[in-house]
């Protein structure tokens, strides 16, 4: 990604969160999009970095250290829908655990309802150098999801390095690393822990999804809290980017729904 491109992104933003989540705020400006979705155009268009409503999503290959396998933009063109998110484990406001449960919560309702083949949920660390497989299996766990389930991959390049070239370059998200607590406070735009809910979006803890209580190691993360559903044709359906903000979360009933739309489920 361009540098001008980056900064923008960052600006457009804005900060949110002790942790260091990022989250794209009200944008002004407004654009048109390149393809048609399943989904209705969303009710507030928006311009950003990243990939949005209508627009291709970018070719990845990544590793899946827990299946041993690659996974790719390929495996899913012409076969199914998936959703994508991005997280560190060790995200100490809760977070990046609310962006995981909102996959979960998927993955649930599909075993519920008999569409657990024709959906991928996608959960890609850029911190793998703290987040190892192990570290992984017991972060997933913790969190009652199913990572040995078809559906499910964790994404975990081999570096820090690497992960932030995927994220800023493939991805086109902003991702900045903090080594110091005061440096994290001294942001602009910077809350505090009470934007974050990780529960059913309505700022009701629940699940492990709420605000954990530990620090955050030897640096943090501002990123965005993000999540991307895209179509089986490669097509992004939808791109929620206060995915965990209290006041703009994206509730378990809508992410559901529009999933069940885009597989088709009835």
């Amino acid at each position: 990604m361009e540098r001008r491109t980056y900064l923008r992104a960052l600006g457009v933003a804005g900060v949110a969160g002790a942790a260091g989540c990022l989250d794209t705020v009200d944008q002004a400006l407004s654009g048109d999009h390149d393809g048609d979705g399943i989904l209705p155009p969303p009710d507030r268009s928006t311009v950003a970095s990243y990939p949005e409503y209508g627009e291709e999503f970018p070719s990845f290959s990544l590793p899946d250290p827990i299946a041993e396998t690659t996974v790719s933009l390929e495996d899913f063109v012409g076969e199914k829908p998936f959703l994508l998110t991005y997280f560190f484990t060790t995200c100490p406001d809760g977070a990046c655990p609310a962006l995981l449960l909102r996959l979960r919560w998927i993955q649930e309702d599909a075993a519920e309802h008999g569409y657990e083949d024709d959906i991928a949920l996608l959960a890609f660390t850029f911190d793998p150098e703290r987040d190892t497989p192990e570290v992984l299996r017991e972060y997933a766990a913790e969190r009652s999801i199913d990572y040995e389930a078809d559906n499910w991959h964790f994404l975990r390049p081999e570096t820090n390095d690497e992960a932030e070239e995927v994220m800023t370059e493939t991805f086109n998200l902003p991702l900045e690393r903090i080594d110091d607590e005061e440096e994290l406070e001294d942001h602009d735009g910077f809350e505090g822990n009470g934007d974050h809910d990780g529960g059913d979006g309505h700022g009701n803890e629940s699940d492990h999804g709420g605000h954990e209580d530990h620090d955050h190691g030897e640096y943090t993360f501002l990123h965005n809290n993000l999540i991307t559903l895209v179509n089986e044709d490669g097509i992004v359906e939808r791109a929620y980017p206060s995915a965990v903000q209290s006041e703009m979360a994206v509730d378990n009933e809508q992410i559901v729904e529009d999933t069940r739309t885009v597989v088709g489920v009835e």
